[in-house]
Parts: structure tokens; sequence; C-alpha cells
């Protein structure tokens, strides 16, 4: 599903779910540094239990990013990624659990995007070189002006991957990230922390999730818990939906189409590497005093609110009249259902579903009609009337495009519109289009297209002006089907047999993705072994299809990982003798790695859109290769090639604190069940952890620009979700003793998303926040003292002005208004949305203000919390609570490791320990 194209519509059409966030910045007094302290209120007006992060969305903006310089070296990509988590926490300020999760080895179906993306990447990487290189010669021959030529190595991004040196390397700096905030952050005190890095298996927000299920299956979860996810993917909204959760939100960078990016040549803004003219760099300032600062400003965040969203939903999917019980949650599950069909990380989505052109509306219409005639009476009787249909072998009668069910009459209108896929698609492009409505006289031919007279193509809604590609097909036109399958497929459409395969593979399809959203994964092998989905039309007899899948399959390992997904251009990252088996023409896989290859716009407008026409790997192939060259493998790869766990931290004012480093002075060699008292309820076992990272143990940065941990208290676990059965089914339900949230819209609400009005998100949780004024005297006093024409670093967390505290609204009173004594006050209207209190507070776990005793693991947390008061910060120094930090860098006799061997940076940012 095309991220840009499904937040626009879901922004348009729900707009009330987004929530500007309100950041708090870090502020400067007399030059130092004062960070933000998270264990205060959230100045959103909200309080997050649990902060999810889908690593991947945070790892790839930090190391390549689009819109500024990238960093220079892998040291400062790592210093990238812990502001930007820094940042996120801030926000969000979990005060149970953080939770970060990197993509580790991804199921065989989810393997086929990855090659094609990456392949794809090299294949624009090198191509992208060649074509800067080209412009640069040109334009030195021309006399052009141009920077010198950078000599550095090009980051290939796709060593972000399961299995390569970066993500090993990444692993260990963010244990050392970990172990440096429990001991010196504040807001961090009573956090537990669970890393999930590239050597467990699993997706990362699929990990998130089959974490929450195994935590919503257990008697002391609490069914209130406030989770907030973070991550871009469009695939998480689903995601959040099906965990059934009353409180989960999403928190994610505001996407803002055509951001400005630098050309690749001169580093100026306004034009791209093949329009470079080589013209002097423009004056920044008067004596060009902001020649080093970006003219691109920090990406601003916003929250998704699910549960406004399935306010939206309830409200636009209730039907009246069923012949059974309406379920908001199960008609909640259709609708994320019907949402695969135009796209997903899985399948290609279905032909002519578009969702610029109001597919989702679409299918959501149609649902609606044909959702009346699946009661227990009108299944029996489908079910007899295709006993009948099998015996007499009538003409073909295609079933709706959402349910494996025939509809109950062909002549009402309702029904040939659901069954008539192509006249549906064709319609609703008509909608969608600028140009005169179709005539209701308009004929279609038998195959469900207009005729050539009539027919339209269609155009983009987009507000760019660039032509459309060519289109083969031409689904408006007759003998749509024809050309379809002849040009995607090389097949007849009248080999029934290869349609009828094709169609088995996608309902498998949609089956293995459904048990992926709801359950986990069904089998680790499965894939969709085709570029292009059937039509809807096709879809014949599916309810007699099997969905049953291999049982007991395991994951790649992750150098088998990197041999599927990777070109040979990226071979560096592999064993030599492996990479070998990508290049030597004699390999006897060498097919799998082709040099070119072809992209099918499939009626897109950029490459980066269509469709890589790779060949899919042969898993028995591979892995017979792969035999030959496994014993040439050193004990770190062979290290690196094995299948990892989640690790569990906490400082030394977490409950879990003592009982974990008695399990490591007793030496306990078996799975130990965490007790769900001392730790929120969370459930699972744990296991010692070889390189673990101890209480009074140095831990070693792998940055050398940042110190080592001298002092440390942190201590990390082994930790493992509770297991369950292969057939075991969790339940997508509201749990029992979840509260539902107060509702957030309001008529008003409704009428935004169909007005045309201008809409803007409003500011926090609070609709009802009042912004803070100043006079004219202060604005004054502000211009005076307000730094002017200073630069930021790329990669620091340069604190700005004072006034910029909270993110509110400044503006002059109005004559005669009284002025607010207060610029930030804690006090909340009575029927604004009320969260937790802050850790510190002995009533923050009785969330239930009285209405509910607390659960006993919250009780004993509500007396333990009692010494963990404020002032045990105050035998630490420095500004912000924070200990206070020595410069231990004069020391440093370089970093071991080779290719790294450039000077210390200046101190900058958060990481100034001065």
């Amino acid at each position: 599903m095309g991220v840009p194209a499904f937040f626009r519509w879901l922004s348009r059409k729900y707009p009330s779910i987004i929530v500007n966030c309100v950041e708090e910045k870090p502020k400067e007094c007399n030059g130092v540094k004062i960070p933000v302290d998270a264990s205060k209120p959230n100045p959103n007006d909200v309080e997050f239990d649990n902060l999810y992060l889908d690593m991947n969305g945070i790892i790839h903006p930090c190391t390549h990013p689009e819109d500024k310089p990238a960093p220079k070296n892998e040291d400062e990509m790592m210093v990238a990624i812990f502001e930007y988590i820094d940042r996120l926490f801030n926000i969000v300020r979990p005060r149970r659990l953080l939770y970060m999760a990197i993509d580790g080895v991804a199921p065989r179906a989810k393997m086929n995007q990855q090659r094609s993306r990456r392949f794809r990447a090299s294949k624009e990487g090198m191509e992208a070189a060649v074509e800067k290189q080209r412009v640069r010669e040109e334009i030195l021959a021309k006399g052009g002006f141009l920077p010198p030529e950078e000599i550095k190595e090009r980051f290939d991004s796709n060593c972000i991957t399961p299995g390569t040196e970066f993500m090993d390397n990444l692993a260990k700096c963010l244990r050392y990230y970990i172990a440096d905030r429990l001991n010196n952050d504040p807001g961090w005190k009573n956090l537990t922390v669970i890393l999930s890095d590239a050597s467990a298996p699993g997706e990362g927000e699929h990990k998130i999730m089959d974490y929450i299920r195994r935590q919503r299956a257990q008697p002391n979860h609490d069914p209130n818990t406030h989770h907030c996810l973070c991550g871009a993917d469009a695939d998480l909204i689903m995601l959040g939906l099906a965990t059934h959760e009353p409180n989960f939100t999403i928190i994610r960078e505001e996407f803002k189409p055509n951001k400005p990016k630098p050309c690749g040549l001169c580093n100026q803004f306004g034009h791209e590497v093949k329009d470079c003219e080589g013209l002097p760099r423009e004056k920044m300032g008067k004596h060009d005093e902001l020649a080093d600062s970006l003219p691109c400003t920090e990406g601003e965040f916003i929250f998704l609110r699910l549960n406004v969203l399935r306010e939206y939903l309830e409200r636009e999917l209730t039907m009246a009249s069923l012949p059974f019980t309406f379920d908001v949650e199960r008609s909640i599950d259709d609708w994320v259902f019907m949402c695969f069909f135009v796209g997903n990380d899985f399948l290609p989505h279905l032909p002519s579903l578009e969702i610029r052109e109001g597919a989702i509306d679409r299918l959501v219409n149609i649902y609606k009609n044909v959702v009346h005639k699946t009661g227990d009476s009108f299944r029996r009787r489908q079910k007899e009337k295709r006993k009948r249909m099998k015996r007499d072998q009538p003409a073909f009668t295609p079933g709706g495009i959402l349910t494996p069910h025939a509809l109950s009459s062909r002549n009402s209108p309702v029904s040939q519109v659901a069954s008539n896929v192509r006249q549906a698609a064709y319609e609703m492009r008509m909608q969608n289009n600028s140009s005169p409505s179709v005539s209701p006289n308009t004929s279609f031919t038998s195959d469900g297209s207009p005729s050539p007279l009539g027919g339209i193509k269609r155009k983009a809604d987009d507000s760019d002006s660039e032509p459309e590609p060519e289109d083969n097909v031409r689904l408006w036109e007759a003998g749509w089907k024809q050309r379809y399958y002849k040009n995607k497929f090389d097949v007849d459409a009248a080999d029934e047999k290869f349609r009828r395969k094709v169609v088995q593979s996608y309902v498998e399809g949609l089956c293995w993705v459904l048990r992926y959203y709801y359950q986990g994964c069904a089998s680790w092998k499965w894939y969709y072994p085709f570029h292009y989905a059937p039509f809807a039309s096709d879809f014949e007899g599916i309810a007699d299809m099997s969905s049953d899948f291999e049982k007991g399959t395991k994951p790649f390992k992750p150098l088998e990982q990197l041999m599927g997904v990777f070109p040979a251009a990226s071979g560096n990252f592999l064993p030599p003798s492996w990479r070998k088996l990508m290049s030597d023409p004699d390999s006897s896989i060498i097919d799998f790695y082709p040099e070119d290859f072809a992209i099918d716009l499939n009626g897109k407008k950029y490459a980066w859109q269509g469709v890589a026409l790779l060949p899919f790997v042969d898993e028995r192939r591979l892995r017979a290769a792969l035999e030959e060259v496994y014993p040439d493998l050193t004990s770190e790869e062979t290290k690196r090639n094995s299948l990892g766990s989640d690790v569990l931290f906490v400082g030394k004012y977490h409950p879990l604190y003592d009982f974990i480093v008695e399990l490591y002075q007793t030496g306990s060699t078996e799975p130990v069940d965490l007790p769900p008292e001392l730790c929120h309820g969370i459930q699972g076992k744990f296991s010692l952890d070889e390189e673990a990272i101890l209480p009074d143990q140095i831990v070693c940065s792998p940055v050398p620009m940042l110190r080592d941990l001298t002092q440390n208290t942190a201590v990390g676990i082994n930790f493992k979700d509770p297991q369950f059965a292969e057939d075991y089914i969790f339940k997508a339900a509201i749990l029992p003793g979840a509260r539902k949230p107060a509702p957030v819209l309001k008529p008003s609400d409704w009428e935004k998303s169909s007005n045309g009005r201008q809409w803007k998100p409003q500011l926090g949780f609070n609709r009802d926040r009042r912004p803070v004024h100043l006079d004219q005297a202060a604005f004054r006093t502000l211009g005076h003292v307000m730094p002017r024409g200073s630069g930021t670093g790329v990669y620091s967390n340069t604190a700005p002005p004072p006034m910029t505290y909270q993110g509110n609204i400044y503006r002059p009173l109005l004559r005669g208004q009284a002025q607010i004594p207060k610029l930030m006050s804690n006090m909340r209207p009575q029927d604004s949305w009320r969260g937790p209190p802050p850790l510190f507070q002995q009533q923050r776990f009785d969330r239930s203000v009285g209405a509910e005793p607390l659960l006993p693991w919250n009780r004993m947390l509500q007396n333990q919390n009692a010494a963990f008061q404020p002032n045990q910060y105050q035998m630490l120094a420095g500004p912000g609570g924070y200990p206070p930090r020595r410069d231990d860098r004069g020391g440093r006799q370089g970093y071991p490791r080779e290719g790294r061997k450039y000077p210390l940076p200046p101190p900058s940012g958060r990481y100034s320990w001065n």
C-alpha cells in the first residue's frame, strides 16, 4: 500500500484523528544545555504507558536523509539515531515500557518485496552516480563552478539488513545508549526497556504486535494500557486496529510532499542534478554568516489517534436491519481486511483498485450492500445453490469482490454492481475524473468494460501535470482481460487452469496476511509466486479453496536472507566465498542475481512505484549452494548468522532490579518466569545473557565521541514472550475490564471532512487548551534576548530560544485583555481526557479513580514508589538533575575498529559531557 497515498486519503477522510504534537525543546542557560526532563507531566495532556519504536523507520532517515547532508561516518549515524530516539521519548514520555524493535529475518512473503527494493536501490544508486559524474564533467567543461568533490565511500543503505556488520554494531550501540539513559535520565528511572535487535527474527512492527498479543492473553494484563507506536508505514494503522486495544496512538513525522532536496553536485536547493548549471553559491546573510546553516527545518511530529478512527468507522460501518447482531469490532476487522485489496507488503493490489480513485470508499459501499445477505439462512441457501450449479454446470456467476459468497440475485441492482467489477471500477474512475460524467446510457461490453466510443482514460488527481505513462492494458476498453493476462502473465485469458492457479495463490495470500496481522506468522516459507494479482471477477468458487499452511516452518538465518535479497553489487556485506556465488558465471545460482532487470511501471509514473521483474529465489537451490560455503564462515560470521532473542533492561530503582541481579549471582541456567507483580503485569521468561550489561561493570562506548559508563547501575537479561500452542487463537476483541475512551468527535467534526473548508489539527490531546499570550513589552524583551543568526548543528540537539518552550503560540494581548499569570499550567478541564499522573505521584497506577481496586502488582509498586521521590536525584549535580559527565575522551587511544581513523568531532549536542 502506498504510504503517501493512503495517508493523504485517511487524513482527508477522517481529519480529526490527527493531533499536532506539543514538543518541549532543550533549553540553554549561560552556554549550558539543559536536557528536557521527561519525568514531568506530558505537555500533550495525555500520559502514555508504553512506547514502541519501529526502529527501521528511524534508522533509514538518520543514516541517509533525503533533505539534508548525510552523516560523514558510521559514528555520526549512531549519534543521529540516539538523538532521534531522545526526541521521540521526550514527546511521548512512556511511564512503563519502551520497546525498541529492529527488523530481523522476515518471512519469505516479505523477502520478495525486500529483494525488489534492494535490487532497485542498488540499480538506482549506480545510475545516479553515473549521471552525477556525467553532469559534473559537462559543467566543468563549460567553465561552470562546482565545489570540490568529496572523496568518501558511498553509503549503501542495503547494509540495513539483518546479518551485516552494520546491524551488529547498531545493536551494541543501542545497548550502550539504553544503559546510559537508565543511569542518567530521570524520565527513564522506573522504565522497563526491551530491545529486539536484528538477530531476533521477524519484522519490527510484527514483533511489537506479537508482544502485545501475547501480553493481552495473560491474566495480569492491564486492559486499559495506553499504547503509542512510532512508525510511518501505513500498515501500522491496520495493525493498531487489529489489536482491539481501546487506547492506541501512532506517532509519526508529518508527511510533507515535495520537500526540497539539495543538489548532489552543488549542494544548493531549487534544482536536481540533471538541471544543475554550476552557478556560484549565493551569499547567505550579509556576511555569509548563515552559510553553514541548513535551509530546511526539523520535521514535526503528529499523533494519529486510533480511538478516534474507531469512532469514525463505527459511525460509517454501522448498519441497521441486519439478520444478525451488529458488532463494531467485527466491522473494523472487515475494514482492515478490505484495505488489503488496495495493496500491502505481501500481495499486489487488485487491478483497477487505486486509493487515489476512492477504492476504499467503493469497497465499503459494496460491503455495506452485500453484508445484509450474510445471515445463516442465506449461507445455507447459497451452499445448496452451489451444489446445484456444480451438478448442472450452469454459466459462470462471479462472486462479490469482498466475500466468497455468491450474490442472491443477478437481476437486482445491488448484485449487478457487486458482481460486475469492470463496470463498478469504470464508474468510480468517471466519478473522480474532472471531465464530464458518463451518460447513464453508456453501453458496456460483455466483459464489463465500456464500449470504445465511451471509454475515457483515467486521470490522476495529483497536483502535478506529468503525463500518464503508456498503458498497454487499457482497462477502459473492450478486451481488457485478454490484454492483461497476455501482458502481465504471458498467457491467454482463456487458460482457465492458469487463472485458477493465480486465484488460488492470491486467496492463500489473503488468508496468510489476515493471520499475520491477527495471530502471527502462519508460515515462514509461504509467498505469492506472481508479480501481479488476478481480477476480482476471477474469484470463482474461492470458498472451497484450501488455506492450510505447513506447520513448524522456521525462518531463514541472517546470512541466508542476505543471499536471498541482496544484488551482487551489495555482496561486500557477505563472506568472500558467499559473494562469489553472486558473481561467478559458473555459480549454480547465478540466475538469482541479474545485473539488469526490467521495471514495469504498471500504470504508475515513477520507477520506484513500478514492479521490478526479478526472478523468484528457489529456496532448495539456494540452500544446496550454501552447503558448500558454510564451512568458510569465521567465528564472528557464524555468530552474526545465528538467531538471537530480545533483551530486557532496567535501572537500579526498578522493582525487577534486585530479582535480575540475584539471577546472575546464582548463575541460573534454566529459564525463569518473570514475576508479573514486579513489572506492571508483564509476563515471559528470563535467561542469562552471555554479553550482559551488569551493575558495577564498565560499559565501553562503541562510539569514540561518547564516554564510557564507568559507574553503571543498569542490568540486562534475555527475555522471551509467553509461548502458546501453534493452533492457539488470540482473541480479536475488547478485553473484559477495558474502559471505552470518552467520545472525541462532535457534530462539527463530521462536517470538516465534507464541506471543503481548510481544517487544521488541534495542538495536543486537549481540544480546550488555551494558548499562552505575551504582551508587547514581553515581545520587545524577547527581541533583545533571542540569539540572532546562530546556526545549529546537523546532528546535535541545540536548544531553540526559550520562547518555544512547550510549543506554545505567543501573540500580543488585545487592549483590555487580562494577563495569564503562568506561562505553563498543569490544570486541565474536568471533561478532558485524563491520563495517568506522573510516576512520582503515588496515585499513578490508580487509573480508575476509585472505581476498581488496584491490581496486585500496582498496589506493590504504589508502596515502593513512595521511596522513589525526586529528592533521590538531589545528590546528582549538573543541569536538569543529570550527573556530572567528565571529559574522558582525551584518554582514548583511537577507535579499535579499522576504517574509522578520523579525528574526534568537537563536543556538541546532548553528548557534550563537559
